[in-house]
């Protein structure tokens, strides 16, 4: 068969599991024969001569296996980063989180220190250490595969010196007194919560954040007001803007504000504690 009708064959084995199954053909076969679009485009009429090999890949995202971690790779902020099991896979909507923090230290206009907490891929201190010039991070997690891939990003992206990865849960190992902010995006979901298919292949520890789902993020909010941290940036659920309102009443702010995901619905905050 050629490259053409072996997408339309095995895209009508995936159309129940995404909404763009010819175009996932594409990806898995690329990885296969480790070509670009453009390659592929221009042979389509020619023939495909993997066709177990891809078979073996659709058979496994029939099962909603997330593709990312078929292909061990994700796109994050225009940028490639090293995706695999066991470790979140990296989000569009975090890129807002990025945007929120850039805009900030910018703003400083200064060299600054960021602790970022749950680093997971990495894709967070990875993409601020490739915008901002004059930035050191601190990088924890409590997930040693997680760090190890983010490690491997860094090193991807040549950044590895601007990031300081540790094995920390929230700020177990971090003494440091000069950070100016701490950014996240931790577990915030509800331990209850039913996952989509395609997500309950993702680690648990890196989802739930407690019964109601917002414990996580309450603990992170006390601990960087302990350690005198100016500026808190997280991701939240999309249900959790009322109560963190409610609770950052508890604290001397200086400011807070609250951003909306593509999709319009409540997804981060930034806080700005009173040092």
């Amino acid at each position: 068969m050629t490259i053409k009708e072996t997408i339309k064959k095995y895209s009508a084995r995936l159309k129940f599991v995404t909404h763009i199954p010819a175009k996932e053909v594409e990806i898995l076969m690329l990885h296969l024969l480790e070509q670009n679009t453009i390659w592929l485009h221009l042979n389509y009429n020619n023939e495909f001569s993997l066709e177990k090999e891809l078979e073996k890949l659709v058979k496994k995202r029939e099962t909603n296996y997330p593709i990312e971690y078929i292909i061990n790779k994700a796109t994050f902020y225009g940028e490639n980063f090293n995706v695999k099991d066991g470790v979140l896979i990296p989000r569009p909507e975090t890129e807002l989180l990025v945007d929120n923090a850039l805009e900030i230290i910018k703003d400083l206009n200064k060299p600054v220190k960021v602790l970022e907490i749950g680093t997971g891929s990495g894709i967070i201190s990875v993409m601020l250490a490739l915008l901002i010039k004059d930035i050191n991070i601190i990088a924890v997690d409590i997930n040693e595969k997680a760090l190890e891939l983010a490690k491997s990003n860094a090193i991807k992206h040549n950044v590895e010196h601007k990031i300081d990865f540790r094995l920390s849960n929230l700020y177990e190992n971090v003494n440091e007194e000069d950070i100016d902010m701490t950014i996240s995006n931790p577990p915030y979901i509800a331990d209850d919560y039913k996952l989509p298919d395609n997500v309950k292949y993702e680690p648990s520890n890196a989802l739930f954040g407690g019964k109601i789902g917002d414990e996580l993020l309450k603990d992170i909010i006390d601990q960087t007001n302990e350690r005198n941290i100016e500026y808190l940036l997280c991701e939240m659920g999309y249900d959790q803007k009322k109560p963190l309102e409610e609770y950052f009443k508890n604290f001397e702010t200086k400011d807070s504000s609250f951003y909306k995901d593509y999709e319009k619905f409540d997804r981060g905050f930034t806080l700005q504690l009173k040092k």
